[in-house]
């Protein structure tokens, strides 16, 4: 499922999704059971779409982390999981606060791993110069996010990460320039300081230059909650409002414009060993009576093709 490295390079990696503003997850072997193919100190980053790197065991296991992955991050709490044959769990002290999964895969072998998010503050780039500019860099520096001014005509799309936050906000001065080169920047989130009908004019523009609908459509403006008429203080404080409610939704991360035929696969059931795996070609899809299985490694295609009825007919895996 991800690309196998060595841990310098999870580690390298791990460095540059900080630097882009992208948070992760780093999972970590503190203990294994042969033959488990993961290795202490064994290292993966999973990303905050659910893409792993490196390894830390086999196809069995990956699924579970990456599911566990997705846990820690939306809870911003550390976790020690054990994942192991049912019979590894019986008449053992289980610590308090460590996760059992159990797993019936057709390997025997058994993992403890460490598995901790890495939160990075989101970056707040501001483009603009205003009185409601600066009020707003204050108030994104006073909840610990990061955050700079640039002024209109020196922003480019180099500036900001995947990770970023652009606001574009130089109201009526160079807004066109401004927002098609946040657009360019290909940010986690693009907002325009602007009215409604400022904006559609704005993306009609932009339209006529030959930035697609589907990149046009991730700009929001007017950007910030609806207040009414406000001030330009309590403008800054509807944007920033807005950033933090649409971030505890877990609506800021990157979503980069990718067709149709490339959106996210379906996640299914193995029906042998009860993981999740995604319903694409390389997860060993079988037909029977009509439906297609998918499994996590040969081991349980072989198995649910020796008996397919013994596992269609009982209840799904918890």
């Amino acid at each position: 499922m991800g690309e196998v490295v060595g841990s310098t390079d999870i580690m390298e990696f791990a460095v540059e999704l900080a630097r882009t503003g992208q948070s992760y997850a780093l999972a970590t072997v503190v203990w294994r059971k042969p033959p488990s193919s993961g290795q202490h100190g064994s290292k993966a980053v999973i990303t905050s779409d659910g893409q792993l790197h490196g390894w830390i065991g086999g196809a069995c296991a990956e699924p579970v982390v990456i599911r566990e992955a997705k846990r820690v991050l939306a809870a911003g709490e550390p976790s020690l999981i054990w994942l192991g044959q049912e019979g590894d769990f019986e008449g053992m002290h289980i610590p308090e606060g460590v996760i059992t999964i159990p797993m019936s895969c057709q390997s025997e072998g058994a993992l403890q791993l460490y598995i901790e998010p890495v939160l990075v503050a989101p970056e707040v780039i501001i483009v603009g110069r205003s009185p409601m500019v600066t009020t707003l860099l204050e108030l994104v520096r006073g909840v610990g996010w990061r955050g700079e001014i640039v002024d209109g005509l020196d922003f480019q799309p180099n500036m900001a990460g995947p990770g970023s936050i652009v606001i574009v906000a130089t109201q009526g001065h160079g807004d066109e320039e401004a927002l098609e080169a946040a657009i360019n920047a290909d940010p986690a989130f693009i907002g325009l300081v602007a009215s409604a009908k400022r904006g559609d004019a704005v993306r009609g523009f932009l339209a006529d230059r030959g930035i697609s609908t589907e990149k046009l459509s991730r700009v929001k403006v007017p950007v910030g909650l609806d207040l009414g008429h406000t001030t330009h203080r309590e403008m800054a404080v509807s944007i920033l409002g807005e950033l933090v409610q649409m971030r505890a939704a877990g609506e800021l991360l990157h979503s980069p414009i990718i067709p149709l035929a490339m959106a996210e696969p379906e996640e299914v059931l193995d029906l042998v060993c009860g993981m999740t795996v995604e319903a694409v070609p390389a997860n060993r899809p079988l037909e029977y009576e009509g439906i297609t299985y998918y499994f996590c490694a040969p081991g349980c295609r072989v198995a649910f093709e020796k008996d397919p009825e013994s596992f269609t007919k009982q209840e799904a895996p918890c």
